[in-house]
């Protein structure tokens, strides 16, 4: 094992990353679904879980991947760290807000609301927000282009197609009321009033 100080904290970030998933997760496992549109969503969670699990795994875990290292300035872990520290809090605190509303596919549950307070006052996706920086603080802790990087081209791919089918959705759930919400939030970035 690579036993860095940096590769620590980014092993540090992705179980408490994991943890906050999996807590959410069991707590509103008993929810009944309203509307369910999940296509490609098992298929693309698996190709997310190439970038974020299994080829960091074998960076941290084996001499595998060592031919694709390389070094960055000494201040970029640094910025990597301080990135994935917010992140993580954005991802729980994304997850707090939602409450039972919250699902890993698109649904919509039984009594689901529009959450636009607390993070979703300005961001429509801060989860989403919160992945691209943990995948963002994985390139610069993880000094490895196949390690590093995997996580910005999967998780991408994943939002890329699943961001306009979730909007979609939830224009339909939620009709002029989410179009109006669309208007004063931005998609992943801040849009101030």
């Amino acid at each position: 094992m690579r036993i860095q100080p940096w590769n620590l904290v980014f092993l540090i970030g992705l179980i408490i990353y994991l943890g906050i998933r999996y807590f959410f997760a069991r707590q509103t496992r008993g929810n009944e679904k309203a509307v369910s549109r999940k296509g490609w969503d098992g298929i693309l969670m698996a190709i997310v879980s190439v970038g974020t699990l299994l080829l960091p795994a074998l960076y941290l875990f084996t001499p595998w991947l060592a031919f694709a290292d390389y070094r960055l300035p000494a201040w970029a872990p640094w910025c990597g760290a301080v990135m994935m520290c917010f992140a993580i809090w954005l991802f729980w605190r994304s997850h707090a807000d939602l409450g039972r509303n919250w699902s890993v596919t698109l649904e919509v549950r039984k009594d689901h609301q529009l959450i636009s307070h607390g993070v979703y006052r300005s961001i429509r996706h801060p989860m989403y927000a919160a992945i691209w920086l943990i995948s963002i603080a994985q390139a610069l802790l993880l000094q490895n282009w196949l390690a590093g990087w995997s996580a910005l081209v999967t998780f991408g791919l994943m939002y890329f197609v699943r961001i306009s089918r979730e909007e979609r959705m939830m224009c339909e759930v939620f009709g002029e009321e989410y179009r109006l919400y669309m208007r004063q939030t931005g998609r992943i970035f801040p849009r101030f009033r």
